[in-house]
């Protein structure tokens, strides 16, 4: 568990059934956008005239692709494309997706948003019946179950369908077969999963909206919890089996995790977050002469935070734009260090004023104590921190990257502890209610367990979130 909640993955793919475009380079630049979601690893596969031909590795997809890579996976009808932060499973190529599998009835590519809640269990149950894993992650265990029960079905979707009622947690995935591009989300919905037209009629999922508009895509709509949507030559078709009702997404999507120029669940994640800043003022408000954000994701919210207390508004960092968003070095000393790295404050904006220092998140607490040193050291009199989100009291089991309880901050230690310990003036988190309000536009319901111990759907009773790569080796 590090100082700052990472992302979960970026799943995309396209149906070209003319071949007019280049279906490797839009999965390519899409990638690009959702990059922010996963920064281990990344890759994409591309299905020409029924053939699967993939290319993965290990880094940003900078590094991974090149012209060459790009022109040897073709040209294609179909791609899927993935951007892994590891959720389940280790720091490995062989956990990079887009997994590939071959059996008896033809080749199938999948890339998985999420995390299963009973992966453990199912793998076990394979492995008894012979199954041989090449990863440690989850999602080739929902490659397994699909591609047995293709076996026993007449279509790929069937499968899939017959496989649901197997899965238990967080999945948005999209798959690709030799003749259908097929996009799935769990019933309860945990992680957003969107469609979208191009101009010359080609079909694409992504996981956020800023994926679309990076190809030119239009928003169709949102894939529903539960649903399955089928891209083809025959259409679009919907199977709805496992539709029970509205999405329990990740209120942490709004705040954190997505880019601010999406729109997920009819929501902009822009808006939501600086509607978090304006319930966070008032809510704790403070006499102060200036608000700052700490990039990236808390800037929406000091802005709305700024915005509801009258407080005017300040560029509080500078940011080094070439370091990845989870660069982290692998000791605790060298992460504390790497804050100077990362950020560095501007004198001439806090130096001899009473600061409001406003960020997404406080995890073990050690980033932001390191932050607000760097504000007293660029001449800040007085730093009040204020966070756009509730204190983390228990794991996620449904693909984010929040750990047992020994590891959250608030769990060991009370609010003017931690206030203590971080070096501020004053703290205030965004109440429970507060961060179920902030995107009231959406027409879903929201998954707030790591801020209430209270989840939508079972979890494990006896296996923390993260720890399912050292049960699987037991």
């Amino acid at each position: 568990m590090q100082n700052k909640v990472h992302e979960e993955c970026g799943v995309f793919g396209i149906y070209d059934r003319e071949g007019k475009t280049d279906v490797a380079a839009n999965a390519y630049y899409a990638l690009y956008a959702l990059q922010h979601r996963g920064q281990e690893s990344c890759g994409i596969a591309v299905n020409d005239l029924g053939m699967i031909t993939a290319h993965k590795d290990l880094g940003l997809v900078r590094d991974v692709f090149t012209r060459d890579h790009l022109a040897a996976l073709g040209l294609g009808q179909m791609a899927i494309g993935h951007t892994r932060y590891s959720t389940t499973g280790g720091v490995s190529r062989a956990n990079a997706q887009p997994l590939v599998v071959r059996h008896v009835k033809g080749q199938m590519a999948l890339a998985h948003n999420g995390n299963l809640t009973n992966a453990a269990e199912l793998r076990r149950q394979l492995e008894l019946t012979g199954a041989i894993f090449h990863t440690t992650n989850d999602s080739e265990v929902i490659s397994y179950i699909i591609t047995r029960e293709r076996l026993n079905t007449p279509s790929i979707e069937r499968a899939i369908e017959q496989a649901m009622f197997q899965l238990e947690g967080a999945y948005s995935l999209v798959v690709m077969s030799p003749q259908k591009l097929i996009a799935v989300r769990d019933p309860f919905g945990f992680r957003p999963l969107c469609m979208g037209r191009m101009q010359s009629g080609q079909i694409v999922f992504a996981s956020e909206t800023c994926a679309l508009d990076s190809i030119g895509a239009t928003f169709v709509r949102d894939v529903e919890a539960g649903e399955i949507v089928v891209v083809g030559e025959n259409g679009i078709n919907s199977i709805r089996t496992h539709c029970k009702g509205k999405a329990h997404i990740c209120v942490f999507e709004f705040v954190y995790f997505a880019r601010p120029d999406s729109v997920i669940e009819g929501q902009s994640v822009h808006e939501a977050r600086r509607q978090a800043g304006r319930f966070l003022a008032q809510e704790h408000p403070v006499e102060a002469d200036v608000v700052v954000g700490v990039p990236d994701s808390g800037l929406d919210a000091a802005l709305g935070y700024a915005e509801e207390s009258g407080i005017p508004y300040g560029m509080g960092f500078v940011k080094n734009r070439y370091i990845a968003r989870t660069f982290i070095q692998p000791e605790q000393g060298q992460r504390e260090d790497s804050v100077r790295i990362k950020l560095n404050a501007l004198g001439s904006v806090v130096k001899g004023k009473r600061v409001v220092m406003v960020d997404d998140s406080i995890v073990r607490g050690t980033t932001s104590a390191r932050i607000v040193t760097l504000l007293r050291e660029a001449g800040a009199t007085q730093v009040h921190v204020r966070v756009s989100a509730p204190p983390f009291i228990s794991p996620c089991y449904y693909g984010t990257d929040i750990d047992s309880k020994e590891n959250l901050i608030a769990c060991q230690m009370g609010k003017e502890e931690i206030c203590r310990v971080i070096g501020a003036d004053s703290l205030g988190y965004l109440s429970v209610d507060g961060v179920r309000r902030i995107a009231a536009g959406t027409n879903c319901d929201f998954c707030c367990g790591c801020f209430t111990g209270e989840y939508p759907a079972p979890v494990p009773q006896q296996m923390e979130k993260s720890k399912f790569e050292q049960k699987i080796k037991k």
